[in-house]
């Protein structure tokens, strides 16, 4: 099952991003939602909301280390939570995305902006974020069910 989310969650980010750079990059922005919702190509050479700008190297190699530890997690130690596998299968496959980028370009590809009028924008994102987040979100879940468990013994 892991095997799959990742190869899933990879290619769709893969599909996205190519669709951004060949169609999305020659024509800047598509409002989707006027006001709300567009698809805007942006190179990021940062991490999260866009910190630590120009430092490819060292953020390729945190995430090299981060998912060389959560592979050897899930291979090795083979846990049994359904909720905690796939959780860290969407931030493999997210981290994977990106990863892929910074080596082949040197940034990131994102195209997702989301933002109130012209009041407020979110930092421009892509699937493989999305990836992340959904699974952090899973992973933390995990961590208040499995705390709320052990007080409970």
């Amino acid at each position: 099952m892991e095997i799959i989310i990742i190869i899933l969650g990879v290619l769709l980010d893969r599909i996205t991003k190519f669709w951004s750079i060949n169609i999305l990059s020659s024509i800047g922005e598509i409002k989707i939602l006027d006001g709300f919702f567009s698809f805007y190509y942006l190179e990021n050479t940062g991490a999260a909301f866009g910190i630590m700008k120009n430092k490819i190297y060292f953020l390729s190699i945190i995430t090299v280390l981060v998912l060389s530890g959560v592979i050897y997690y899930l291979v090795c130690k083979k846990p049994k939570s359904k909720v905690l596998r796939i959780s860290l299968s969407l931030i493999i496959a997210g981290a994977i995305g990106n990863l892929v980028d910074r080596i082949l370009y040197k940034y990131v590809i994102d195209f997702i902006m989301l933002h109130y009028k012209n009041v407020y924008y979110f930092p421009v994102f892509n699937v493989a974020d999305i990836l992340v987040c959904i699974g952090t979100f899973l992973l933390i879940i995990f961590l208040i069910k499995e705390d709320k468990n052990e007080r409970g013994k």
